[in-house]
């Protein structure tokens, strides 16, 4: 079945968004937490969190010799400028259970203006990702740097549209955090509980075909992962990096 060019896969939310022209869109993958047991999805904490992420990356990821192959495709065999960024994925615990900070980026941005993501932003030099993630939530959204405790990492990715590194921090803050938001870089900010991301109907993957650099499949794809949030839809490398964590906080066991 191929899907409509600009179709949303979530109609009808508060804050709509143009996805890019493709050349073919089809439906992906079911989410990869679907044939799980979801039973203490929605209890649990960030304490046991912190505890599924260690050994997932332990150490700042920045010092890596090799951050992964897509990043050395770009870096080396292209001889594409790559240029580092880094967001925060900041929790914090709830009467709703864990929730997940998330902004909507500011309409007059270069890129990925109205697009749903995380704090972050470009690395200045000398500046660690994890130094990155912490500035960047707290001039972006007010967050304190003294209520936030790094507790892991995710993998790098890299995003075509502009060229960047992102390297995921996840963090835990003490108590809710409140906000302040710089108007010169976000339209809004915004919590969503971790158990409404892993209901398997706030999900959604396409296969993408699109004229690209991106290593793709033997047939020419890539997918493309959607969440359904309150109002908004979240996709392209913030889905991408959401989907990694939660498929990995979501296992029965831990690591």
């Amino acid at each position: 079945m191929t899907i409509e060019p600009h179709a949303s896969p979530f109609p009808g939310h508060e804050y709509p968004q143009q996805l890019p022209l493709v050349d073919r869109r089809e439906p992906g993958r079911p989410a990869p937490w679907v044939s799980r047991n979801s039973e203490g999805w929605s209890s649990l904490t960030t304490k046991e969190i912190s505890l599924r992420l260690r050994g997932h990356y332990v150490v700042d990821p920045s010092h890596l010799p090799e951050v992964n192959d897509e990043l050395a495709h770009f870096q080396h065999a292209e001889g594409v400028e790559v240029r580092q960024s880094a967001v925060l994925l900041c929790l914090f615990d709830s009467e709703e259970g864990v929730q997940i900070v998330l902004t909507r980026r500011a309409a007059h941005l270069k890129n990925h203006r109205h697009e749903v993501a995380f704090p972050g932003g470009r690395c200045e030099v000398d500046e660690t990702p994890t130094q990155t993630a912490i500035r960047e939530a707290h001039e972006e959204v007010g967050l304190a740097s003294d209520a936030l405790t790094i507790v892991g990492y995710l993998t790098p990715i890299v995003t075509l549209a502009s060229n960047s590194s992102i390297y995921p921090v996840v963090a835990i803050h003490a108590g809710t955090p409140e906000f302040v938001i710089d108007p010169n870089e976000v339209d809004r900010v915004f919590t969503v509980p971790l158990a409404h991301l892993l209901h398997v109907e706030a999900f959604a993957e396409e296969r993408w075909w699109r004229a690209s650099r991106r290593t793709t499949a033997d047939d020419g794809s890539f997918p493309i992962n959607f969440f359904k949030v309150p109002g908004d839809l979240v996709w392209g490398a913030t889905a991408r990096i959401l989907t990694e964590f939660l498929e990995f906080i979501s296992r029965e066991t831990l690591p």
